[in-house]
């Protein structure tokens, strides 16, 4: 349902969550390690949302990725929608342009239901939500094999 980009994004957020509730700023090589991305492309994806304010950044010795006091109740809408856009909020679930009440592609009535599911979890959950689960071992951002 997310892109990729989406997908490292929320995993990369939760875990710098989790670490900057403890004091530590993380670079990007320990991100990746931790949530099983690929750094390149992490990398970028983290830099866009530090320039969105979604995440903060300092560079240097000690330097990192973190969440800051005004980005702690940040909801996942926010992040979902500043790295996929607004698009699987308001788009056709077959991709089909001209898709609407009055003329709806096959699948509207019930896609518009699961849209609008998903936008309410993502408005009702923040991102120190995720992290706490994350935290206290409720969650987990691991592959499980």
């Amino acid at each position: 349902m997310f892109s990729k980009a989406c997908e490292y994004g929320i995993r990369a957020v939760i875990y710098i969550w989790s670490q900057s509730k403890k004091g530590n700023k993380l670079g990007v090589k320990d991100i990746c390690k931790e949530i099983d991305a690929p750094e390149y492309f992490t990398a970028k994806i983290l830099q866009s949302l530090a320039r969105q304010n979604i995440v903060s950044s300092t560079k240097g010795p000690n330097g990192g990725f973190y969440i800051d006091n005004e980005q702690e109740n940040m909801r996942l809408m926010d992040l979902v929608v500043a790295i996929d856009g607004e698009k699987l909020f308001i788009g056709c679930g077959l991709g089909l342009k001209q898709c609407s009440v009055a003329n709806p592609c096959p699948i509207h009535h019930e896609y518009k239901a699961i849209r609008e599911g998903l936008a309410s979890l993502l408005k009702a959950k923040t991102l120190r939500d995720l992290a706490d689960e994350v935290s206290s071992g409720k969650a987990t951002l691991h592959s499980i094999l």
